[in-house]
C-alpha cells in the first residue's frame, strides 16, 4: 500500500502563524494528507518543509519570478507567449465551483473525490473568517458538500451563529471551535478544543481534532456556544497576564531578583497559569510574538461588547482593556501580550532584562 493510500484523509488549514502551523504539523504527524495556505509565502515554505503541502495557488514569489523572466525574455518569444495565451484563452472558463482556471464547467480538483473533507481555519477574527469563507475564492464553494469548516477564531457568539446559519444553508457543516493552549501546545497536538456545532459537524470533525488536541470539549448542538465559553476564557487570560506584568514590574520597581521572585512565586498562591507562562518571556527580554498585544485589545473588546448587552459590569477586564491599549497605543500592539510590562517599566522607570545578543 503506497504512502497517499496509508493517509487518514484530506485537511486543508488556513493560516499558518504560530498557532495555525503547529495545528497543521500535528495533523500531518498523525497522518492526515495536509494542505496549507497562508499570505506568508514563507510560512508555506516552512510548512512544506516540515512534510505539508502547499494550497493551490500563485503566491507572490511565483508571481515575481514570472515577471522576472518576462522582462528578461527576448521579444519574439514575449509574441508566442502571447498568441499562446490568446488560445489558452479561447479554450478555458472559470470552475463554476471554486473559480479556479479549468477546462470544463468544473475545475479538475473540484471534481476530485477526494477533496478536503474539512478545512481548519486559524485566522484572528470574524471578519477574517468571514473572507475565507465567503470572499474572492472563498472555500465555502470549494468545499464539497458534506464537508467540514472548523473554526478556531476567537470571536463574539453572535458572529459564530451567523457565519454558522450562513454556511450550513449550503450543504456544508460549521463547527464553531476557539482554541486554547498557545503555540507550544499546538505544536505538540495538545491545544484545548472548545467545540460546538451540530451532531454532525462534530461527528466529522472529530478526528481531525483529536490530531490537534489533547482536549475537545464538546459543549453542545448550538455554534455561538463554544465562542461564549471561550470569551469567559479570555476575560481570566486578559487579567491574569496584565497583573502578571504589573506584578513582575513592581518586583524590580522594589529593587527585588526578578528571577527569584518568579521561582518564588511559582510555588506559591499567588502563582497562575499566565504568570508561569508569560514572566520567562520578561526574563529573557524575549517579546517575540507568541501572542500579541492586540489580541488582548480585540477579545477584551469583544467582552465589553457583551458585557454591556448582558448589563453585566466587569471593572476588572475594563482594566485590562486599558493596559492592553495603551501598550499598543506605546508601539507594542504587534509584540507579545508579555510587553505590558515593558509598558509599566516605562511608565515607572524600571529597568527589565534585555534581550540576549
Amino acid at each position: 500500500m503506497s504512502q497517499e493510500e496509508t493517509k487518514k484523509g484530506r485537511v486543508g488549514v488556513v493560516g499558518l502563524g504560530a498557532m495555525g502551523f503547529g495545528m497543521a504539523t500535528s495533523l500531518v504527524r498523525a497522518g492526515f494528507d495536509v494542505a496549507g495556505f497562508d499570505l506568508s509565502a514563507e510560512a508555506v515554505e516552512k510548512f512544506v518543509a516540515a512534510g505539508g503541502r502547499a494550497a493551490p495557488g500563485v503566491g507572490p514569489k511565483s508571481a515575481q519570478r514570472i515577471a522576472f523572466h518576462l522582462l528578461s525574455a527576448e521579444t519574439a518569444d514575449v509574441k508566442r507567449l502571447v498568441n499562446a495565451l490568446v488560445a489558452v484563452k479561447e479554450r478555458v472558463r472559470f470552475c463554476s465551483v471554486c473559480g479556479n482556471v479549468a477546462e470544463e464547467d468544473r475545475c479538475r480538483i473540484c471534481r476530485d473525490p477526494r477533496r478536503d473533507d474539512a478545512v481548519v481555519c486559524v485566522v484572528v477574527n470574524a471578519a477574517q473568517t468571514e473572507d475565507v469563507l465567503f470572499g474572492a475564492g472563498g472555500v465555502a464553494a470549494a468545499l464539497p458538500e458534506g464537508a467540514v469548516f472548523i473554526s478556531c477564531a476567537t470571536m463574539a457568539p453572535e458572529a459564530a451563529c451567523a457565519l454558522a446559519a450562513r454556511l450550513t444553508a449550503t450543504g456544508r457543516h460549521y463547527l464553531d471551535a476557539p482554541i486554547s493552549g498557545g503555540a507550544k501546545k499546538a505544536a505538540e497536538g495538545a491545544l484545548t478544543v472548545l467545540a460546538s456545532g451540530a451532531p454532525a459537524a462534530v461527528d466529522k470533525a472529530r478526528p481531525v481534532l483529536a490530531a490537534m488536541a489533547a482536549t475537545v470539549h464538546e459543549l453542545g448542538d448550538e455554534p455561538g456556544t463554544a465562542a461564549a465559553f471561550k470569551m469567559v476564557n479570555q476575560l481570566l487570560a486578559g487579567v491574569h497576564i496584565a497583573a502578571a506584568c504589573e506584578a513582575i514590574t513592581f518586583a524590580a520597581k522594589l529593587g527585588l531578583d526578578i528571577r527569584k521572585v518568579y521561582e518564588v512565586i511559582k510555588g506559591a498562591a499567588g502563582n497562575s497559569w499566565m504568570f508561569e507562562n508569560r514572566v520567562p518571556h520578561i526574563l529573557e527580554g524575549d517579546y517575540t510574538p507568541l501572542s500579541a498585544v492586540n489580541i488582548f485589545t480585540k477579545d477584551l473588546g469583544i467582552i465589553m461588547d457583551m458585557s454591556r448587552a448582558n448589563n453585566f459590569p466587569v471593572p476588572i477586564a475594563a482594566t485590562a482593556l486599558q493596559l492592553f491599549t495603551m501598550t499598543s497605543a506605546a508601539g507594542m500592539g504587534r509584540d507579545d501580550d508579555s510587553s505590558v510590562a515593558r509598558f509599566y517599566a516605562q511608565t515607572a522607570g524600571v529597568t527589565l532584562p534585555a534581550a540576549k545578543s
